[in-house]
């Protein structure tokens, strides 16, 4: 017989393994001596140990679920209870048990750590729905409908909750987002309603500034082309397709006639040569402004000297295009860099437009009061050059009221 402080072999070849509870017989051994029976089964107790050493390291540093966990140790634990191996099976039994322990210390520290993180998904899609519903009633259209687009996204990136609360959640964000839709179609349907009204409305317009372009009865016909000026700006913008078209043709049917009223007065005198000296100093004081570095400092010179400019009166027709051409280019310069402020800065440019549109319209109302004025005092000479010179801050009108309109969209 042979023995070891875990195990024995009797003289029939069974071999025992010494537990808490006594001996367990651990197998029968028939092809060689005790002492290998023993090293045979005590290698078995060895496996053993390594596979719980090894299971021990994985759910220490892996992420191995509570249920794997679980399942490989109640099958280690069935080979430790069949006694099949020599060795202290009792201390594998303590390992396991402080091993279970382990498992389910990590499964509610898990189970707190999911806890957690559905709480703080729940906050977090809380928020976006209620950014969402604010949003859906902004009339910011593109800014808000690209927020709802990011909203969207970062949704999509959150953790799922419980059935019921995400699907609650995701029907009042989804709601939110087709409210938005409705209203910002509806809006862009009853624009384009709107537009094309005006279209129909300057198409109208534009067929009888056409009509009176040839006409000789100077007076009545330059008032009806103030007249139709004043429904060409209440009309509204029509689509951008049509606009610059129909504008186009308006301006130059009212050019065909004042440029025929004018060859018929021929004013070409010495005030308009002195006037043209004037304008010409002016533009060169104004292209000194460029380029522009400071828009604010650039922006308020160009108006002091165009503030000069339209009180100087009107130049000879042959010589505008020159001249009013280059204090054009300082005023495109100038835009431009106000566009580039109004990319970084959609409300400041907002105002700037809206201010200098303000100024504009109120230049434009004190000519034509004075072009009345002068009417009513018999003083044609000086209300034809008043018209003329409402002509030009006209233009600057229209392009200020065309370039206010594309905030608006």
């Amino acid at each position: 017989m042979s023995s070891d402080p875990w195990g024995r072999v009797d003289e029939t070849g069974t071999v025992y393994v010494r537990t808490a509870d006594g001996e367990q017989v651990v197998g029968s051994w028939q092809a060689g001596s005790p002492e290998e029976a023993l090293a045979y089964f005590e290698r078995k107790y060895e496996g053993l140990v390594v596979e719980i050493g090894l299971l021990e390291k994985r759910v220490k540093t892996t992420d191995l679920s509570a249920k794997d966990a679980q399942v490989a140790i109640d099958h280690i634990r069935e080979q430790v209870d069949a006694h099949h191996a020599v060795g202290d099976l009792d201390a594998l039994k303590v390992r396991l048990d402080k091993l279970v322990e382990t498992v389910e210390k990590r499964r509610e520290e898990r189970k707190q750590q999911r806890a957690k993180q559905s709480d703080e998904a729940r906050h977090s899609k809380e928020a976006l729905v209620v950014e969402a519903e604010e949003l859906a009633q902004s009339d910011q259209w593109r800014a808000a409908g690209e927020r709802l687009r990011a909203l969207v996204d970062t949704w999509k990136g959150l953790p799922r909750l419980d059935r019921k609360s995400d699907d609650e959640l995701w029907h009042r964000f989804s709601h939110a987002r087709s409210a938005f839709s409705k209203r910002r179609k509806a809006h862009f349907a009853s624009l384009d309603a709107q537009r094309e009204e005006a279209r129909k409305t300057k198409e109208r317009l534009v067929s009888e500034a056409e009509a009176l372009s040839g006409s000789t009865d100077w007076g009545p016909t330059a008032a009806r082309y103030r007249e139709l000026m004043a429904e060409w700006k209440a009309a509204g913008r029509a689509q951008r397709e049509h606009e610059d078209d129909l504008w186009n043709r308006f301006r130059g049917a009212q050019d065909v006639f004042f440029a025929a009223r004018s060859s018929v007065f021929a004013e070409r005198d010495a005030e308009q040569t002195e006037n043209l000296k004037l304008k010409e100093e002016l533009a060169g004081e104004a292209e000194k402004i460029l380029p522009v570095t400071d828009l604010k400092a650039a922006r308020s010179a160009f108006r002091q000297i165009n503030e000069r400019w339209e009180a100087i009166g009107h130049v000879p027709r042959d010589a505008r295009p020159k001249v009013e051409g280059r204090m054009h280019a300082v005023e495109r310069a100038i835009q431009e860099a106000e566009e580039t402020e109004w990319r970084r800065t959609n409300p400041e440019a907002r105002a700037r437009a809206e201010g200098l549109t303000g100024q504009l319209q109120d230049a434009v109302a004190k000519l034509q009061r004075q072009i009345e004025q002068a009417r009513a005092q018999g003083n044609n000479a000086r209300a034809d050059k008043l018209e003329r010179e409402l002509e030009g801050r006209q233009a600057l009108l229209d392009q200020a009221l065309k370039g206010l309109q594309e905030f608006g969209g």
